[in-house]
């Protein structure tokens, strides 16, 4: 009798057509960069009709950016519609604000039209912003060129410690970017930056389900260094081209390759040097990813051979196992 429902339970959200149970339960997929994520995204979602895809990558919101961040095509884009993709251009600013209240209208907008949302990406911050729903502190120009103006990043953070001690006391004093982000905040909103939720050491329960993937280092240096090739030979120096003759906002100047191709077109460095410059900087960038997304315990971690259908599988599965543990949280 246990085994009989049991095995109708598994049966109730088993099969791709219960939309409704996945749609509440939204599935998210992360990784490094170069880890195949996007692919594997456009893989589910041909599997489930009415999918649809929501990007939570901090360089696909630029337009003219296309090779360099490996936008999707227009060809994916046809056959599956795609969220938070070419929606600023690089000469504007695009805060992380913005990016989770676009995010989650997408998702409303998604479920409302009966379809099922599958989010994908690499930006920690911005997956945790939405599927957290973290607090997000705004953003405070001219107090940041004021802080900015201190060389001495020892003194700004001992400057905050003196407003915000619980801030000081979570980052190193060295770490000038934190430091100088937990001082505008506090200064630019008169509200300590401690005091803006729990903070992203903590993980709680969330409707979304989860599923990282990862590489060994070796392959993971092999398909970085194959990639950019590749982007290479599409045009990407050309594409830095036509983006050097624009003022690139302070976000879009800084990302991976671009910042390397722009120093030798304006005769900083060879292109051989720029190269090899990008690469070390996106290894570095892709193990910072690793450590972000590894410390979160609610991911369920593939290698690179998992296939559309095991991670539609593990989505059906989560979703059946806590609508067993909580019958009403899937209707």
């Amino acid at each position: 009798m246990i085994e009989a429902l049991d095995t109708a339970l598994r049966e109730q959200v088993s099969k791709p057509a219960d939309l409704a149970a996945l749609a509440q339960q939204p599935l998210v997929i992360v990784g490094h960069t170069a880890s195949g994520k996007s692919n594997l995204a456009m893989g589910v979602a041909r599997l489930i009709d009415g999918a649809e895809i929501v990007n939570l990558d901090a360089m696909q919101v630029y337009r003219g950016m296309d090779i360099g961040t490996a936008t999707p095509s227009a060809v994916e884009m046809d056959e599956v519609p795609h969220h938070l993709v070419n929606l600023v251009d690089p000469t504007d600013d695009f805060t992380v604000a913005e990016m989770q209240h676009l995010a989650q209208q997408a998702i409303a907008g998604i479920c409302a039209r009966g379809g099922v949302p599958i989010l994908a990406g690499g930006t920690g911050l911005y997956v945790r912003a939405v599927i957290d729903r973290l607090d997000i502190p705004g953003q405070y120009p001219q107090v940041r060129a004021e802080l900015e103006a201190e060389s001495d990043t020892a003194a700004l953070h001992r400057r905050l410690a003196a407003v915000d001690p619980v801030a000081a006391g979570r980052m190193e004093p060295s770490n000038r970017r934190r430091v100088l982000r937990a001082l505008e905040v506090t200064v630019g909103s008169n509200r300590r930056f401690s005091s803006y939720g729990p903070g992203l050491t903590h993980y709680p329960s969330t409707p979304f389900v989860q599923v990282g993937l990862q590489l060994e280092r070796s392959e993971l240096d092999q398909r970085i260094a194959a990639r950019f090739r590749q982007q290479l030979d599409d045009g990407f120096v050309n594409e830095v081209m036509r983006l050097s003759e624009l003022k690139l906002s302070r976000t879009a100047s800084q990302a991976l390759g671009y910042k390397e191709l722009l120093a030798h077109l304006a005769g900083e460095t060879t292109l051989e040097d720029a190269v090899e410059l990008a690469l070390q900087r996106i290894r570095r960038f892709a193990r910072r990813q690793q450590r972000w997304f590894r410390r979160d315990p609610r991911i369920c971690w593939l290698d690179t051979a998992g296939s559309a259908e095991k991670v539609l599988d593990i989505w059906q599965q989560a979703v059946w196992q806590r609508s067993v543990k909580s019958p009403n949280a899937v209707r």
